[in-house]
């Protein structure tokens, strides 16, 4: 059970080795990386390069550790005793399978994808590390222990938005994804938009790159945005020669899809105002 790129997902050597020693050792892989460079992505190819189910549990503000588990609806079942309903009678019909549970019970290895754990409050990982180590949890309503049938793959994302607790990263295996250079992203490109002409690619991604690492940049347009504006430039059928620009005019063709704020926009502005007045 090795994992490698697939037709539509460019993957590095060191992504790949990092994936299939996570899998080889049956401990969480813990992806981190600038949002944009496919984290969420890599647990759906994982499913699909090794043909196997997948389940999904995305991460809010509000999430708590034991929804991960299961929810007891006390107040469904208070409602249904004042009805006087016969399945108040059984505590079973009002325990909700949370996503670990689902994956525990899979009869066959299925990937769990932890979707940016750090949105979730500080103590959320501590509160799954137990679970995640020995596989099990304890219903107390029902008094029983659900233990992984199969140990599953778990793939955990993080956009780096807090610091994760030092017991939970021992229980993992990390990598970070580094931003691609333009080799690899050339790569990338060629499975998203196949035939792009090599001038109009070289041209696009050096001016991708370049406003990349403009000094002041409030937020660093990603993978996904590049290959966006690329589908935009192709819907426009513009040419190498269509990109270039002068002085006047510091920002990109159809820079909404790289900008995502009026400070940047605004950044591009003040140096095209500055190389006018140089001239």
């Amino acid at each position: 059970m090795k994992f490698t790129s697939t037709d539509t997902y460019v993957a590095t050597d060191d992504l790949t080795v990092a994936v299939n020693a996570a899998v080889t050792l049956e401990r969480p892989l813990l992806v981190k990386g600038e949002p944009g460079t496919g984290k969420t992505e890599l647990a759906r190819q994982v499913a699909q390069s090794l043909d196997l189910p997948m389940i999904e549990w995305h991460i809010k503000s509000t999430t708590r550790a034991q929804q991960g588990l299961y929810e007891y609806d006390a107040v469904s079942r208070l409602r249904d005793s004042q009805l006087g309903e016969e399945r108040v009678h059984d505590v079973k019909n009002y325990i909700r399978k949370g996503k670990l549970w689902q994956a525990f019970e899979a009869e066959n290895k299925v990937v769990l994808l932890i979707d940016e754990i750090d949105k979730a409050d500080i103590e959320f990982p501590n509160d799954l590390l137990q679970e995640l180590d020995k596989m099990e949890f304890h219903v107390y309503e029902t008094d029983e222990t659900i233990r992984a049938k199969v140990r599953p793959i778990v793939i955990i994302t993080s956009n780096n938005e807090k610091e994760l607790p030092d017991a939970f990263l021992r229980r993992c295996f990390f990598h970070y994804i580094r931003f691609p250079d333009m080799e690899t992203m050339k790569k990338i490109v060629e499975v998203h938009h196949p035939g792009l002409k090599d001038a109009l690619l070289t041209t696009a991604l050096t001016q991708f790159y370049e406003l990349r690492e403009t000094a002041g940049l409030k937020k660093k347009p990603s993978t996904s945005e590049v290959l966006d504006w690329l589908k935009l430039l192709l819907a426009e059928d513009l040419t190498a020669e269509d990109l270039k620009r002068d002085g006047a005019n510091a920002l990109p063709k159809l820079h909404g899809a790289l900008l995502k704020n009026e400070q940047d926009v605004h950044l591009f502005e003040r140096l095209a105002f500055m190389a006018r007045g140089q001239r």
